[in-house]
């Protein structure tokens, strides 16, 4: 077993170097002048380079640690070294080999957790489901617990589109946020949210099910995607529902049809035609990305194992039940009885627990795919 698990560091620690010697030629054409001119090239290589820096970065630390093993264990070898030397030299090595095991695992963390961490932005959809009434007011909650969230790390929140209902709740809430780390820590949460608590409207205090679904895609950069504008049908129709004279009287309504994949946007909260047709682009590359990021992914999911679960807005993904007090995550099978808390933005707990259940999963794919002979079947660091 030591051996097997001495190849498969040995595979993976052979990996990184590839990616070490990546990262230097990239950081050599970043340093070009033609290429420091070109906006766009340069955009495209700082991404790479960004997502590569983490696990470069622990590779060189290891390798550095390697050299000072090495020169330790060379003065054991010595003949006629003095004991005290030869004493210090075994708490050295001691000390270094504890440090490149930490060097290696953080590397290894890196390694399947790089590509979340390089995405910044995020678009995120909330819709009512079951529920009536209540399922609307679900989404107002659930929309003002991200955006709390959100706050609370300091990210930026821009509202998108907004469907209101008449008790204040809402049909539909699109938000975008853009920050650090936004796409690892609000990626989980895709799919279907059910709440179990008496409603504004429920006279008898009778407890209540209802549901909404969240879905959660990554905003890419123009550069990531490119749909050019004789694939989309664009219709401009007048807005409708209040707003004032305007909506009626300008044709300011965006809606957007991508041909090849049917997926169509429409916006009108803006009283901008200019401003309807700038959100609504930006949401259609969004689902459009996503929708061939999910096609790909369907196409190698039997060999990948590394998703806490689909994201499909039908799978019951959590369930906040407020009598309890208790929100559960089915797919961790995590329960916190800080509901409360979780609804005011507090869901620091309950995104550790996502990312650290995801990440063990992840690495013991990559731990699967590295046991396989040099060849057979498909591994994460070349998915």
């Amino acid at each position: 077993m030591a051996v097997q698990l001495d190849k498969i560091e040995e595979r993976i620690l052979a990996k990184l170097g590839e990616m070490a010697r990546r990262y230097e030629v990239l950081e050599s054409q970043m340093s070009d002048p033609a290429v420091v001119n070109n906006p766009t090239q340069m955009s495209k290589l700082a991404l790479e380079y960004g997502t590569l820096k983490g696990m470069v970065q622990g590779y060189r630390c290891y390798q550095k640690l390697k050299l000072q093993m090495e020169d330790a264990e060379s003065i054991l070898e010595e003949e006629g070294a003095e004991a005290d030397l030869r004493e210090l030299a075994g708490e050295e090595i001691v000390r270094l080999r504890e440090q490149m095991s930490e060097a290696i695992e953080k590397a290894k963390e890196e390694l399947v957790m790089s590509n979340d961490k390089a995405v910044d932005s995020v678009i995120l959809e909330i819709r009512a489901g079951t529920g009536g009434e209540e399922a609307g007011l679900f989404v107002g909650a659930l929309f003002r617990m991200y955006t709390r969230y959100a706050e609370n790390c300091g990210w930026k929140v821009e509202h998108m589109a907004f469907s209101p209902t008449d008790l204040r709740g809402f049909r539909e809430v699109i938000i975008s946020i853009k920050g650090r780390g936004v796409w690892q820590e609000l990626g989980y949460e895709g799919g279907g949210h059910r709440v179990q608590r008496v409603p504004e409207t429920e006279t008898q205090g009778r407890i209540h099910t209802s549901a909404a679904t969240v879905a959660v895609l990554p905003e890419p950069e123009e550069l990531e995607i490119d749909i050019k504008p004789d694939d989309v049908i664009e219709h401009v129709c007048r807005a409708s529902g209040p707003g004032g004279q305007n909506v009626n009287k300008v044709s300011s309504a965006i809606k957007l049809e991508h041909i090849e994949t049917g997926i169509t946007v429409s916006m009108q909260d803006e009283k901008s035609q200019h401003k309807n047709r700038a959100k609504a682009w930006r949401i259609l590359r969004s689902r459009v990305y996503n929708y061939y990021k999910q096609k790909k992914r369907a196409e190698r999911d039997s060999a990948r194992k590394n998703m806490i679960g689909s994201g499909d807005r039908s799978q019951r993904i959590r369930t906040y039940n407020f009598p309890q007090n208790r929100v559960t995550d089915h797919r961790i099978n995590l329960s916190l009885y800080s509901l409360d808390k979780i609804m005011m933005g507090e869901m620091d707990a309950l995104i550790k627990g996502l990312i650290d259940y995801d990440k063990q999963q992840r690495l013991e794919n990559l731990f699967d795919n590295l046991q396989q002979p040099a060849g057979s079947g498909r591994s994460l660091l070349t998915a």
